[in-house]
Order: structure tokens, then sequence, then C-alpha cells
């Protein structure tokens, strides 16, 4: 396939010059000549080109004032330049490039060297389109794996977060919930700047998606007491308090084989983590304050508050004023006094959206969350 030859503008008030500079290149170039600055401009309206020969000393526009308009207009301002000129001094030359030439070639032309000039920069600009181009290609490539390599993430969490959700019918769809809860919140959080430094140094998505697992370690707790309808004994609670700990311990081993495990770290943050209270009674380790990782502080408000607000078999589900009540009672006791200040102001957009009302289970069948 015949490569397309490149356009090459000529600009000079001498008639001489243009015929022998064109004579010169039009063997390997499409050559254009125009013999004013005036003339150029409305060549270049309607007429791309890869290179322009201007020269300098030319009668109403010279070349400097010429090249900063060129410079000035979105359309040309990427079209190198060189200099056509009878001026040797390097005091012009400076003046030249610090305008945007690329290059000077003194008149009278030798065409050896015009056409070996010319040469060299064509190939210049190709190779920088070229590696513009690959550029360009390589973060769509990346962008594009980043993507699957995302999906391929909310697919394994989902599928993980699913194995709990269909062993523990009393929760319902409370990962879906939560997960969107915590959105809303986290977001309200950064404008109100609440713990913004932190939250600005996590990849917040990655720290959304995680939020699935939080229960993960309810895997490893015996069926009598994961679906238990009444209320859990002593002896029970301890074992369902382990599911913490379980939940560090899986996600853990999942990190041993995989390279990227910035979302898992959240992961097992928020798993061993969300049951802490801020007064220092909750467990497994009884952390206070502070000391509870951000993960955990913010999940344990909103997975509280969707327990409130579901109905159970052992209990009814509290309006949402009444679960913000029940919450706000606990301020500096089991929540952090900050967020707890900040869901107060907007829980009642924890609703989720109409499309997120209704999805396909892993089974393939048609279900409902509850509104």
């Amino acid at each position: 396939m015949e490569s397309i030859r490149k356009r090459v503008l000529l600009v000079d008030d001498n008639q001489v010059n243009l015929k022998m500079a064109r004579n010169t290149l039009m063997n390997k170039y499409d050559v254009f000549t125009v013999p004013s600055a005036e003339k150029m401009f409305l060549f270049l309206e309607s007429n791309p080109v890869d290179l322009i020969l201007l020269d300098i000393l030319m009668p109403d526009l010279s070349g400097y004032e010429a090249i900063i308009v060129l410079k000035k207009n979105e359309k040309t301002k990427d079209i190198p330049v060189i200099f056509l000129t009878s001026k040797s001094d390097p005091g012009s030359e400076l003046e030249g490039f610090n305008l945007g030439a690329i290059d000077y070639i003194a008149k009278p032309f030798s065409p050896p060297l015009l056409i070996k000039r010319v040469d060299v920069h064509m190939l210049v600009e190709s190779q920088k389109w070229e590696l513009q181009y690959l550029n360009d290609n390589l973060q769509h490539l990346v962008d594009e794996k980043t993507g699957t390599v995302l999906n391929l993430q909310r697919g394994i969490l989902k599928t993980i977060s699913n194995l709990v959700e269909w062993r523990d019918d009393v929760t319902g769809e409370h990962v879906e919930r939560t997960e969107y809860f915590l959105r809303i919140l986290t977001e309200e959080m950064r404008r109100k700047k609440v713990y913004t430094a932190e939250l600005e140094s996590w990849n917040l998505e990655f720290f959304f998606q995680s939020a699935q697992l939080h229960d993960v370690g309810k895997i490893a707790i015996r069926d009598s007491i994961l679906q238990k309808t009444a209320g859990l004994n002593e002896e029970e609670f301890e074992e369902m308090k382990k599911h913490t700990t379980f939940g560090e311990k899986i996600i853990e081993k999942i990190q041993e084989g995989v390279k990227e495990t910035v979302f898992l770290t959240h992961a097992r943050i928020m798993a061993g983590s969300h049951h802490e209270k801020w007064d220092g009674s909750g467990y497994p380790r009884g952390l206070a304050g502070e000391n509870i990782p951000l993960q955990g502080r913010l999940m344990a408000i909103v997975d509280v508050y969707d327990a409130l607000v579901s109905q159970r078999p052992y209990k009814k589900a509290f309006s949402p004023d009444e679960a913000a009540k029940i919450i706000g009672g606990e301020r500096e006791r089991h929540f952090d006094p900050n967020i707890t200040d900040v869901f107060l102001g907007i829980y009642t957009q924890l609703r989720l959206p109409a499309q997120a009302l209704h999805f396909v289970d892993p089974q393939g069948k048609e279900r409902d969350l509850p509104a």
C-alpha cells in the first residue's frame, strides 16, 4: 500500500526562492507555495499541512509576527515551522526558537541540505505522533484492563458475600444495603470535611467494594447459631462474636495468593473491627476511640442502622426516625461522635434507588430488595 505523501507549505515573497525550494522537495512531498503570511493564513483555513517553511523578512507581516499568529490558533498551533532566513546572527535564531520555530535554514538554499533538514523534521514529527498514538492506545488498554480487573474483583466479592447471604437468611440483602448506605455516608463526610485526609488517601471504590466482605466470617459460624430465629444465649453469642476474627483470617488467606490486595486490606480491617465500640466495650479486641480503624467505625453505624430498620423474626423493623434516635443515643458510647453527627444529617437519604431494588440472585431467580 502506497504511503500518504506529507504536505509542505512554502511561504516566501521571493518567487525564485519559492521555485527552487519547490523543485527540490516536490519529488518526495506535496509542496504548496504562497507569497505572503496573509496568503498563508487563508490557505491554512481549508488545507492542512505537515510542515511550514516560513521566510522571516517579508513585507506587511514578518515571519516572526506570523508565527505568533499561528501558535495562538488552535487549528495551526501544532504545525512545525522552520524559518527561512538570510540572517545568521545567534540573536535572531534564539528569537525564532523562543517563538516556537523548530529550526532555521539559511538562504540561499543548498538543495541537498534543504531536503535533508526537511526529511529529519518530518521523521521526528511522524515519530512524535506515532508515540502519542501508542500512548493514547496504551492508556485505553490500561483503562480497559483496569475495568476488567475491577469487574473481576466485584464478581469475586459478590460471590463470597453471597455465600454468607444464602446461609444467613435473617439478614436479607444486608450486604447490598450497607454498601449503598456506606457510599452516601462517606460522600457526605467528604463534603463536610470529616476525616477528609484519611478518606482522600483511600481508593474509595475499593473501599466501597470491600464492604461486601464485612460479615464474611459468618461462613465459619454453625448454622444452628447463624439461622436461629430467637435471640442468642450467652454461649451462642460468644461463638457469633468469632465471625470478626474468622473474617480476618479468611481474607488474609485470600491475600496470600493475590498481588493487588488494597481492596482486600480494607475488607480485612472492616471485618475485624466493625463490632468495636467507641467507649471500648465492643469486640473482638475492645478497641476505643480513634484506635478503632476508620473503616470499622464507618461500617459500625450503617451496619447497626440496617439491622434496626430491618424486620427480623425476633423483632419488628424500626422506622428510620426511631433508628436514628437510637443511634444518636449511642453517640460517644457505641459510635464515633463525628461520624454520628454526619449520619444524623443524612439518614433520611438512606433508601436504595429504584434500580437497586430488583436483582437476579446467583441461582438465576429474580428477587426484590425490601425498600
